[in-house]
């Protein structure tokens, strides 16, 4: 008995023998006749009123994509899932104008880039400087009043780095704990304690607070370049990692003016310098955390500040980087409701097998050896070259003002030609020269500073950008939500024990020259470019064994078991070099 035209056998049918027909279609003709073959399974015929037909969609007044499939007589919407979709055959640059245009599109990402990826830049700009300023507050009568020696200042540093390696996982709490919520909570904890750091009178209060900031610092900073990773695709997040990263140098710079300005209102003051430094860099945080509880979106299709149209699009500007069925965006979201949020165990452990995740993370411990320490002790470094403190606050902010302008440019250039590995080699290559040319100088005791200061800025824009595009490849080379938050959580753990080496290598005893610490920075900026090199030669690898391992495809699009076009509607992953 041949199947009726409701049953599921009959959809069935279509379904086959539509994708059959597709394959003999001109890329360019709207319309197919179907074969010979078919003429007996009761299809009705193009021409019909009640034809299928695979055409480019052209949104329709009152119309949807899936009530163009119940074209098809008796068809249910239950059973629609069924018929072969035209979404499933598109490729991207028909994708856009099917669900949304090109300048809808860009209007999204535009107000994303001004509210949100800004806002997040703030943030970081805030936590830089309440972890940082401790290397101005040095200068300014912190290590006197405290009595602080050298080993002591060098625990200062430490406690926060050990606290903050110790609480690298909760990068993972993006996933579980709404992010309007975690973030505001993350914001006021390290205010609170940034500003407490200002009525310290001893070196074992100064030392608690040090440690509870890292963890403060610790459950924020981390994760969010994976929490960027809701609202962007691959292809766009070396530019908005690199957004929010410039943060650090600028607020540097930032941090040496102001702490400049405040050193000289201090000194007249009924405070400390380095206490009101403390108070005025701390509390803002306690204000802002008041602010991001409701600015902060917990996913493309919750931002307020976006139209409900504009939501709509950006979720669907994501569709396709949704590999697995747990990390895909409800159809809910398109209406404000916000995404599923789970830890795929299964994922989190393949990841945490994964060689590339390592490789990557040894480069973040690289870099970090000359991220922590060239902050916490440049205005050292800029005073014992001859300056004054109040000057050497001054001197130390134009090498970060620099680095911001690099970091960016990097970040656009990295996006554009959809490379990563080349900018790490060439900053790291860059940084080492920077550092060798102020190691060389102290070690014939040059009487010329302005060589060494001015190798400053190569050796500072090096590692901001290197660290700005390790980050932004370790997102990009995972597939998922849980294996990007793993992935950042090992590259977060070992990346920030570099810290630890790092806060150690510029004793005040190897003062004025450092040649030691600059010394050891050049050969890790060295090693950064080169692990670059090893990894880039292996993901290319692993991309030529994916493409002889893609034998199951349909036209170009992966297929699953059941012979339908894969959940990712896109091309296949492959890693970016």
């Amino acid at each position: 008995m041949p199947p009726t035209p409701s049953s599921p056998a009959y959809l069935r049918k279509a379904h086959e023998s539509a994708s059959q027909s597709n394959l003999d279609t001109s890329p360019t003709s709207a319309n197919f006749t179907p074969s010979d073959d078919d003429s007996d399974d009761e299809l009705p015929m193009l021409r019909d009123s009640d034809a299928y037909e695979l055409q480019p969609i052209a949104p329709r007044e009152g119309d949807t994509a899936r009530d163009d499939a119940l074209q098809v007589p008796g068809a249910s919407r239950e059973d629609a899932h069924l018929l072969p979709s035209p979404r499933r055959f598109s490729m991207d640059s028909v994708q856009s104008f099917e669900l949304y245009t090109p300048d809808e599109d860009k209007a999204v990402r535009r107000k994303l880039d001004r509210r949100l990826v800004s806002f997040m830049a703030l943030l970081y700009s805030l936590s830089f400087l309440d972890r940082s300023n401790i290397g101005n507050a040095r200068i300014a009568g912190l290590a006197t009043d405290l009595k602080l020696d050298s080993q002591q200042y060098e625990w200062l540093l430490w406690a926060f780095y050990i606290t903050y390696i110790l609480f690298e996982w909760m990068t993972l709490m993006y996933r579980i704990v709404p992010p309007h919520i975690y973030i505001s909570l993350c914001i006021l904890s390290w205010g609170v304690i940034a500003s407490l750091q200002s009525i310290a009178t001893s070196f074992g209060f100064l030392l608690a607070l040090r440690a509870l900031l890292g963890i403060g610092e610790a459950a924020f900073s981390p994760g969010v370049p994976f929490y960027l990773s809701f609202f962007f695709r691959r292809r766009e997040l070396a530019l908005r990692t690199g957004l929010f990263i410039s943060a650090s140098p600028l607020s540097a710079s930032f941090a040496g003016c102001l702490a400049w300005l405040i050193t000289k209102v201090g000194e007249h003051g009924p405070l400390s310098p380095w206490r009101l430094l403390f108070l005025i860099e701390g509390f803002p945080s306690v204000l802002v955390a008041v602010w991001a509880w409701d600015f902060v979106p917990d996913g493309p299709g919750t931002a307020k500040w976006l139209t409900p149209r504009q939501r709509e699009v950006a979720v669907l500007r994501l569709r396709e980087e949704r590999e697995n069925a747990e990390d895909r965006v409800k159809e809910k979201s398109l209406t404000g409701t916000a995404e599923r949020r789970r830890v795929n165990l299964r994922e989190v452990y393949q990841t945490l097998a994964d060689p590339q995740c390592y490789l990557t993370a040894f480069m973040f411990f690289s870099c970090n050896v000359a991220f922590s320490s060239m902050p916490v002790f440049l205005p050292s470094i800029i005073k014992d070259m001859g300056h004054s403190s109040i000057k050497a606050q001054a001197l130390s902010a134009p090498p970060y003002l620099f680095a911001f302008v690099v970091v960016l440019a990097t970040a656009y250039l990295s996006d554009r030609y959809g490379t990563r590995s080349i900018p790490i080699m060439l900053h790291s290559l860059l940084a080492s020269v920077g550092y060798i040319t102020i190691a060389v100088s102290g070690h014939y005791k040059a009487s010329n500073t302005t060589i060494r200061y001015l190798a400053l800025y190569p050796a500072t824009a090096g590692f901001f950008s290197a660290i700005t595009i390790i980050i932004a490849w370790t997102i990009n080379n995972q597939e998922s939500d849980s294996k990007k938050g793993t992935g950042m959580a090992i590259l977060n753990v070992i990346g920030q024990m570099g810290p630890l080496v790092g806060t150690s290598i510029f004793p005040e005893e190897d003062g004025p020259w450092y040649v030691k610490g600059m010394g050891i920075c050049a050969v890790f900026m060295l090693l950064v470019g080169i692990l670059a090199a090893v990894l880039r030669a292996v993901l290319q690898r692993q991309n030529r064994k994916l493409k002889e391992n893609r034998s199951g495809s349909y036209a170009g699009i992966p297929l699953d078991d059941g012979g339908e076009t894969s959940r990712a509607e896109n091309k296949p992953f492959e890693y970016m070099l």
